[in-house]
């Protein structure tokens, strides 16, 4: 494997589209490519990230069909799934090269980009409990084999978990524990408490076999 895509899903992301992109740069620098797939955004996303990426494509909204969008206009070896408040590590490219020469997926570690003593705790919990179920989320960067990647099951939320439930069948995930950073602005928004117990009961209920739209509105309420 040599060419790395870099897809990463958008929806009104202006005030953090270019960081992202320009964190970019140096693996475009070294040939791959960065594909933006925007759901739709009308704060300008779309033309701020059309001079950072190799393309800009338009999507249907919804992160999972986003992905799934994008993944379908890149032409890399390899797939990399990246949300637009996170910045990869230094040389992730060669690190998710490497991982993906004896595993058909993985996946980072995560920090969370906050001074915030809970939220170092909130990731340090996030990368174990990854480990130990082999269960990822978006905020860790999956990437994945081109050959073997299935798509991303086209629900409201809980995609990335749904995705990992496929890709185990097919080979555990490479726990890579290079960082991935990601904004701190969904427990800012809501609380650190508060979202973890968001979250928890979201994961729970869906486990339980509740509807992914409901609790998508749930989500985001």
């Amino acid at each position: 494997m040599r060419k790395l895509s870099v897809v990463v899903p958008a929806l009104n992301e202006a005030a953090g589209i270019e960081r992202c992109l320009r964190a970019l740069a140096p693996l475009r620098g070294r040939g791959h490519e960065v594909i933006v797939a925007d759901g739709g955004s009308d704060d300008g996303t779309p033309q701020l990230a059309a001079p950072l990426a190799d393309r800009v494509v338009a999507a249907r909204r919804g992160r999972a069909l986003q992905m799934n969008a994008g993944a379908a206009a890149a032409s890399g070896d390899a797939l990399l799934f990246l949300h637009a408040d996170t910045i990869l590590p230094a040389d992730a490219d060669r690190a998710v090269l490497a991982a993906l020469a004896s595993h058909a997926w993985g996946r980072f570690d995560v920090s969370i980009d906050s001074r915030d003593a809970r939220l170092a705790l909130v990731g340090f919990c996030m990368n174990w409990r990854s480990r130990l179920t082999g269960i990822a989320t978006g905020d860790q960067a999956i990437f994945v084999r081109r050959a073997e990647f299935p798509g991303f099951p086209a629900i409201a939320l809980m995609e990335d978990v749904e995705f990992s439930k496929r890709m185990k069948r097919v080979s555990p995930p490479a726990c890579l524990r290079a960082r991935a950073a990601t904004s701190a602005r969904r427990w800012e928004r809501r609380g650190v408490v508060r979202t973890v117990l968001h979250m928890w009961r979201l994961r729970l209920q869906y486990w339980l076999g509740a509807d992914p739209a409901e609790l998508a509105r749930r989500y985001s309420h």
